[in-house]
């Protein structure tokens, strides 16, 4: 296993002490399954106390040092926390132990993590120590708690959302044990945080698959409770193919990776079961769904204290995800200068989605036409906003304009070069304004 030249001056500095270090976790599971470990966490037999007199030449940080964990500081800026050997007691809260004990093996204390795959430790001398069988169940691609489950996911019940993201990003299928505990306690994440919970779902719907959304939908709706309407609900139109929850699904693994269409497709159709009436031949529709699921979406975020900037963006490409986007050039720049370039993309993305997730063929060449003229609008420097206008205040307060009569002006040339009845010239906008202002004031 590669180690980094500042992990290998740890693990060697703590040995010369005469105490073991391993890098442990996750970066050991990764690089298994051949993957590039973001991070190296360390584990030593060395006390807190110990550890810092060994890197008493380096900068620290003590901020974790009850649980443990010395932060070391190279001279690159690089920090790599070191933790020392520990078991844990009961759980009080879901969360928190009530106890921490110092233990001299690495094998006491990979007894207490959550999941034979990431309870496996390395050293440079030693080897990979992996008393519950990480590399076996790694390469049967099953996820397997440490132990006892159910006492896993009471002790933290994150570890449940931490599952399924682990399975989807890691290809693996829970053992059978493991998954019925997921399910049975997933109530106890109404006790987490709910920054915790928005951080492990960002993850979690980056990768995830439609059999995924099935397969975990107790785990994922426990901390998503506005999707429940929506499984099993049966649309009632030849539009549609799927259950609203179902569609959902598909729309979601449809969209890039990025987090702003990732959530507004997993919420776009999310208030389809308040809006959802038949017509007198007995067909669905979901008149205004794209409001209400925007409505919700909102609250949604809200509740799970997600980034303002990114609640904000969800919300209107749930909002809009229904509007009539045609491939002409008027239309296309009007909807440039309102969203901009990366938010109408993601926009075209999200309709592209949801039309390929139904019964009708998905117009692939009508999105494309549209995501075209984009290009090409983008690549002449259109004029899409005020600041884009030939002209401006200054040139307008120079011919004795005042006030709002400026403004009105102004919005008055922008209409105009959108709606391409004249071009963005000086020339061309001064000779607009008399008329412009004829209309003002008939």
């Amino acid at each position: 296993m590669y180690l980094p030249e500042n992990a290998i001056t740890c693990i060697r500095l703590l040995k010369e002490a005469g105490y073991s270090c391993y890098a442990v976790g996750g970066c050991v599971r990764d690089a298994l399954l051949g993957l590039n470990p973001h991070d190296y966490d360390l584990c030593t037999s060395a006390k807190p106390e110990q550890i810092k007199k060994v890197f008493a030449a380096y900068a620290q940080i003590h901020a974790g040092e009850k649980h443990g964990t010395i932060g070391i500081i190279f001279p690159n800026h690089e920090i790599y926390e070191i933790t020392t050997f520990r078991t844990e007691g009961g759980y009080k809260d879901s969360r928190h132990p009530s106890w921490v004990e110092f233990v001299e093996e690495v094998n006491e204390d990979l007894a207490r993590r959550d999941f034979t795959v990431n309870a496996m430790a390395f050293s440079p001398d030693d080897g990979i120590a992996d008393p519950f069988g990480g590399q076996q169940d790694l390469q049967k691609k099953i996820l397997r708690a440490v132990g006892d489950p159910r006492q896993r996911f009471t002790e933290d019940a994150l570890r449940i959302l931490r599952g399924v993201r682990f399975c989807v990003t890691y290809d693996l299928t829970p053992e059978e044990e493991t998954l019925r505990a997921m399910c049975d306690l997933a109530p106890l994440m109404e006790n987490l945080a709910r920054e915790r919970v928005f951080d492990e779902l960002c993850k979690l719907i980056l990768h995830i698959q439609p059999h995924h959304m099935r397969q975990f939908a107790p785990i994922i709706t426990q901390v998503i409770p506005e999707l429940i309407p929506a499984i099993g609900f049966d649309q009632r139109n030849p539009h549609h193919i799927y259950d609203i929850y179902t569609h959902t699904a598909h729309v979601l693994a449809a969209v890039p990776p990025t987090l702003p269409l990732r959530w507004a497709a997993l919420l776009h159709d999310v208030g389809k079961t308040e809006t959802f009436t038949l017509d007198e031949k007995g067909c669905g529709h979901f008149y205004g769904h794209a409001a209400v699921s925007a409505q919700i979406a909102d609250q949604l975020l809200h509740r799970l204290k997600a980034p303002t900037q990114l609640r904000q963006q969800v919300v209107l490409l749930v909002q809009q995800h229904m509007a009539p986007i045609v491939p002409e050039r008027k239309v296309v720049r009007r909807w440039l200068a309102r969203l901009g370039a990366e938010q109408l993309d993601w926009l075209i993305q999200l309709q592209l989605a949801d039309m390929g997730s139904k019964a009708n063929t998905c117009r692939a060449e009508y999105f494309h036409n549209i995501r075209l003229l984009i290009t090409q609008i983008q690549e002449e420097n259109a004029c899409l906003h005020l600041r884009d206008l030939a002209v401006n205040g200054h040139d307008l307060m120079a011919l004795g304009y005042t006030g709002k009569e400026i403004g009105n002006i102004l919005n008055g040339l922008l209409e105009a070069v959108l709606e391409e009845k004249t071009v963005n010239e000086r020339s061309a906008l001064l000779g607009l304004i008399p008329s412009l202002i004829q209309k003002e004031n008939p």
